[in-house]
């Protein structure tokens, strides 16, 4: 390789360190960005500056275990079900639950469904969430959205006669007259369109007299069900019910084609966001019951966030040391390629973004003992060259080649059991094996690809004489 690229590819590995670094703690760099930005005019000997970008700074999403909040679990009955629909009863439960708590705004909420010994569980994590009796409300409840239209003349007739015959009268003179459970009846029928076939709901405004309403979007079957129920009910009015009460009663003035309707009431608008949250999310496709419940403190969240980061640290500084101290300037620039590896998955975890966890903290602790160990068998391979009298240059790259079956395997194999935990695995487990097999293809290319760069920079030097440094 010709110095000019080697030099080029240095530049690129410098440049990727220092944008993933300023990228993992962007406040330094936004803050010069604030004061350059503010004083480009007074910059002499540059007629244009542009503003210079401040890089976002968000902070990295925390799990329940690290921040706090609600732990649930449910049992879902699948006694009503066919076994061989149970895996997708299963997942539209998961992907309803889903819906809803993030319409609730919970930041990255894991819902998982687990099966064992006869026992479906779903479980909810909701980090940040304190309020557990709100989070048990909103997970459980679902109004019921129902559609009827007038019964027939006669039938409406007998009903509101009945009505009448019962007005006045007491409970007991009630029961001693002949049917008088008609008078009860409702006048109108269930027409088979609930909100079983919502698609959306959302929350508007009258035009006229500017109060809440819900807007509501059907499927193409619910769109069909309703183009019909109007089509035959021009000039009566077409009650909307919520969980058994007649919260509006329009009469239908031509026939609504395209699936779309109005609920209209004495609404606040806080009452007409969480009832079109609620008809959004729809309705359980199983019932389920709450069989276990735990509230994560943000004290003990803290806690154990300020001690992961610690053993982290030190951790860290440990391996740092165990290199200089054996393996001298390869072991200084192997620190500074774990350092630039840091700075990458750190930054991959926000982007993505990673919820961590203090089992996902491990996964990515254990990654970094996999980039030394690469580093270790190279620098090894490496010293084994020197002593057998070859040139630096051949010791490097001799040294890489026969290194490199044994960190291949040793990492895919570990890459193998990380997917099988993140396919099988439930809950803290894919976290685990999420950032460790995130960082081990991280780890591959800092060792092999940075630390390699590094190396040939020292090539035909005069440092390259001075074997103690090396071997």
């Amino acid at each position: 390789m010709s110095k000019r690229k080697l030099y080029l590819i240095t530049i690129s590995i410098f440049f990727l360190a220092f944008l993933a670094g300023n990228f993992c703690e962007p406040k330094y760099w936004n803050n010069s960005a604030d004061i350059i930005n503010a004083k480009k005019n007074e910059i002499k000997y540059i007629e244009r500056l542009t503003n210079i970008l401040q890089l976002p700074s968000d902070p990295f999403k925390l799990g329940l275990d690290l921040q706090g909040g609600t732990h649930l679990i449910y049992e879902a009955d699948m006694s009503q079900i066919d076994e061989e629909d149970h895996d997708s009863s299963l997942q539209g439960l998961r992907d309803v639950i889903e819906r809803r708590v993030n319409m609730f705004g919970v930041q990255e909420p894991v819902v998982q469904t687990q099966e064992t010994k006869g026992h479906h569980r779903l479980i909810v994590e909701l980090a940040g969430v304190k309020d557990t009796a709100a989070a048990i409300q909103m997970i459980g409840k679902t109004p019921f959205l129902e559609f009827k239209e007038q019964k027939s003349e006669e039938e409406m007739k007998k009903i509101l006669d009945k009505r009448k015959e019962l007005e006045g009268k007491t409970m007991e003179e009630i029961q001693e007259i002949e049917n008088w459970e008609l008078g009860l009846q409702d006048i109108f029928q269930e027409t088979g369109l609930t909100g079983k076939y919502m698609k959306n709901a959302e929350m508007g405004f009258d035009q006229t007299m500017y109060e809440p309403l819900i807007m509501l979007q059907f499927d193409d079957e619910g769109s069909k069900l309703f183009e019909e129920l109007t089509e035959r009910n021009i000039g009566k009015p077409l009650a909307i019910y919520i969980d058994g009460m007649v919260i509006s009663a329009p009469t239908v003035q031509q026939r609504i084609s395209g699936g779309k309707a109005q609920i209209t009431g004495k609404f606040t608008i806080d009452e007409a966001k969480e009832l079109a949250r609620n008809l959004s999310a729809g309705a359980l496709p199983v019932p389920i019951t709450l069989i276990s419940q735990q509230t994560v403190g943000p004290t003990l969240g803290a806690r154990s966030l300020e001690k992961s980061l610690q053993a982290g640290m030190f951790g860290f500084l440990a391996v740092l040391l165990f290199l200089i101290f054996f393996y001298r300037v390869p072991g200084i620039l192997a620190c500074f390629s774990l350092l630039v590896y840091a700075a990458i998955i750190l930054s991959l975890f926000k982007l993505i973004p990673v919820t961590l966890t203090l089992a996902g903290i491990g996964g990515f602790i254990l990654s970094i003992g996999m980039a030394v160990d690469a580093n270790v068998l190279i620098f090894s391979r490496f010293r084994e060259e020197l002593r057998d009298g070859k040139s630096f240059t051949q010791s490097v790259e001799q040294g890489f080649e026969r290194a490199w079956p044994s960190i291949r395997d040793g990492n895919l194999t570990t890459l193998l059991v990380a997917l099988i935990l993140f396919v099988f695995g439930v809950s803290f487990v894919k976290g685990f094996a999420f950032t460790l097999g995130l960082g081990i293809l991280i780890s591959m290319f800092s060792a092999i690809f940075i630390t390699r760069t590094l190396l040939r920079l020292f090539e035909s030097t005069r440092w390259e004489r001075y074997k103690w440094l090396w071997k």
